[in-house]
C-alpha cells in the first residue's frame, strides 16, 4: 500500500542535512555554551553563527534574535512580555478570531489579569480587513497580534498593510510566522513587524526549538527567570544541537524557497481541483491568498474524523485542523469564525503538502478520496434521507 504524508502543517520530517549538522553537538562538542572552557566556547560559537543565519533570513540584526523552545513559547514571551512592559501606557490588545491557541489562550490569560482583548472578525475566506484593525486601535492599545498565515486553512494575512497602520499609531505589531517562515518571503522590515515567532519543526528542523524576533527598542520583559542566557529574555541552558539544526533548516529553506513554493502551488491547485470535483466538497479559505501547500475542504454529510481514519487505512495521513487541538471534539474555531456551521466545520479536512510530496502522491489521493467519501456517505442517515427526498 502506498504511504502519503499530507500533514506538513503539523510537523515535517527532519532533513538529513539537518541531522548531520546537529550530531557533532551531541558528541563530541557537547559543552554547555555558558561555560568558558573550550567545550563551551564551541557551543557558543555555534549559537552565534546560528543567530547570524536567522537574522540574515529575516532581514534583522543578530541581537534581535532570541532562541526559544518553539512557536508557542515565542508567542507567550511576545504577548505577555510586551503586555507587562507596556502596562503603564495601556492594557488593550488587538488580535483576530482565527489565531492559533498559543495566541488565543495567552490573550485569555492576560484578560484575567485585567487586559482588554479585541478579537477582530475575518471574512468568508479567512482574511482580516486592515481597516478593521485601524478602527479597533485606541489610545490605550499597546499591541496587535495577527498571524502571518493561518495554520488551518492557509490564509495569508495582509501583514505589511497592518504593519503600516500599527506604525502610524505607535502600536507594536507581533506576527506568528510559524506556518509562513521558510515558505513565504518573510522580511521583518518589509512586513513592518516589531515581534515575530517561528518554529524549527515546520521547516524540516528538529522539534523543541524556535525563535523570537524582537525589534531593537521594543519594550518587553522576560516571563521566565533563573539565568542569563539569551540576554535574560529566555533563561535556561541553550539547546545547542537544536539551535544548530534550526539554522541549517533555515539555510536549506532559503536556498530553494521560490522553487519549492512554485512546485507546491502547482500540486496544491491540482489537489484542490480534484477534491472539489467530488459533489458537495467545498474549498475553505481564499483560492489564491493561501500557503502554497495548504488545502482545506469541507465534505458535506461526512464527519472529519471518519474521513481521517478511513484515509489513514489507505495510507494517507491528513488532519482536520491544528495538531494542537486534534484531540478535541469541538469544531474548528477558525472555520466557525469564517461563517461555516458546525456540521460543515466538523466535516473539514486539512491536507498540507511538503518537500517530499510528489505528483504521484496527489494522483493516489484523488483516486482514493472519492471512494472513501462515497462509502462514508452510504452509511450516513442524513445523506440517505436527502437522497430519497430528491
Amino acid at each position: 500500500m502506498r504511504s502519503v504524508y499530507l500533514d506538513h502543517a503539523a510537523t515535517t520530517p527532519v532533513h538529513p542535512e539537518v541531522i548531520a549538522a546537529m550530531l557533532p553537538y551531541f558528541q563530541p562538542m557537547y559543552g554547555n555554551a555558558s561555560s568558558v572552557h573550550a567545550f563551551g566556547r564551541k557551543g557558543r560559537m555555534a549559537i552565534d553563527n546560528a543567530r547570524e543565519v536567522l537574522a540574515k533570513a529575516l532581514g534583522a540584526q543578530t541581537n534581535e534574535i532570541y532562541f526559544t523552545s518553539g512557536g508557542t513559547e515565542s508567542d507567550n514571551i511576545a504577548l505577555v512580555g510586551v503586555a507587562e512592559a507596556m502596562a503603564d501606557k495601556g492594557r488593550h490588545i488587538i488580535t483576530s478570531s482565527i489565531e492559533h491557541h498559543a495566541i488565543l489562550d495567552t490573550c485569555a490569560h492576560l484578560a484575567k489579569k485585567g487586559y482588554e482583548i479585541t478579537y477582530l472578525p475575518v471574512d468568508s475566506e479567512g482574511l482580516v480587513n486592515p481597516e478593521d484593525v485601524k478602527a479597533a486601535i485606541r489610545p490605550d492599545t499597546i499591541l496587535i497580534s495577527i498571524g502571518h498565515a493561518n495554520n488551518e486553512m492557509g490564509a495569508i494575512q495582509p501583514i505589511a498593510e497592518i504593519g503600516a497602520i500599527a506604525k502610524a499609531h505607535g502600536v507594536y505589531l507581533h506576527t506568528d510566522a510559524v506556518q509562513s517562515f521558510g515558505i513565504l518571503p518573510v522580511d521583518v522590515n518589509e512586513l513592518q513587524v516589531d515581534l515575530l515567532s517561528l518554529s524549527g519543526h515546520k521547516i524540516y528542523g528538529p522539534k523543541g526549538i524556535g525563535a523570537l524576533y524582537v525589534r531593537r527598542g521594543t519594550r518587553i520583559r522576560p516571563i521566565m527567570f533563573g539565568g542569563g542566557q539569551e540576554r535574560k529574555m529566555r533563561p535556561g541552558t541553550e539547546n545547542v544541537p537544536g539551535i544548530v539544526g534550526l539554522a541549517k533548516a533555515v539555510e536549506l529553506a532559503m536556498a530553494d524557497r521560490e522553487e519549492q513554493a512554485e512546485r507546491l502551488t502547482r500540486l496544491r491547485d491540482k489537489l484542490i481541483a480534484g477534491l472539489t470535483a467530488v459533489p458537495d466538497v467545498k474549498l475553505n479559505g481564499h483560492p489564491e491568498k493561501r500557503l502554497p501547500g495548504n488545502v482545506n475542504v469541507s465534505v458535506k454529510y461526512v464527519e472529519g474524523e471518519s474521513l481521517i481514519l478511513s484515509l489513514d487505512l489507505r495510507g494517507i495521513a491528513v488532519s482536520s485542523g491544528s495538531a494542537c487541538t486534534s484531540g478535541s471534539l469541538d469544531p474548528s474555531h477558525v472555520l466557525i469564525a469564517m461563517g461555516l456551521d458546525h456540521l460543515q466545520a466538523h466535516g473539514s479536512l486539512r491536507l498540507t503538502l511538503g518537500r517530499d510530496t510528489t505528483e504521484e502522491d496527489i494522483d493516489y489521493v484523488l483516486e482514493v478520496f472519492p471512494e472513501v467519501v462515497a462509502r462514508l456517505r452510504s452509511m450516513s442517515p442524513l445523506y440517505n434521507r436527502l437522497e430519497r427526498e430528491e
